[in-house]
């Protein structure tokens, strides 16, 4: 079972075409268990996915994002604290998640707000592999 199958292990009909994708990802995901921060895989349409990671405590300054080749990278340094805490609850330790992505993924607009670090993903299908409609004669 895949996280893209129903508990029947039946895979969801938007999975047609992506399964290359969908590998890639989940194999990324299953890297040896590191959970934090946590992170959600949108998909907005049959092109566009977007990357959200739950990275509360961090300065956008102290967040890079880049990638090289196919490996999508996110890091996260903490500046140092001069407070004092009662209780700290925030997990604000250095942190990088990586992401392999399909040869045909391009990494879009990065945004930052309340939190959430969202990264946009678009398929860009090449010319030459788009569908061609023939006309009958």
């Amino acid at each position: 079972m895949t996280l893209f199958d129903d508990i029947y292990g039946r895979t969801f009909p938007f999975a047609i075409g992506f399964d290359r994708t969908f590998q890639l990802l989940e194999r990324a995901s299953q890297a040896p268990s590191v959970s934090y921060p946590p992170y959600n895989i949108v998909k907005e349409d049959d092109e566009h996915f977007s990357i959200e990671l739950a990275v509360a405590g961090f300065d956008k300054k102290e967040i890079s994002v880049s990638k090289e080749k196919e490996v999508l990278s996110i890091e996260g340094v903490a500046a140092s604290s001069e407070k004092e805490f009662v209780h700290k609850g925030l997990a604000s330790r250095e942190f990088r998640r990586s992401f392999t992505l399909a040869d045909d993924v391009d990494v879009g607009k990065v945004k930052y707000e309340n939190g959430i670090l969202t990264i946009a993903l678009t398929r860009v299908i090449p010319e030459a592999d788009k569908a061609v409609e023939y006309k009958i004669s």
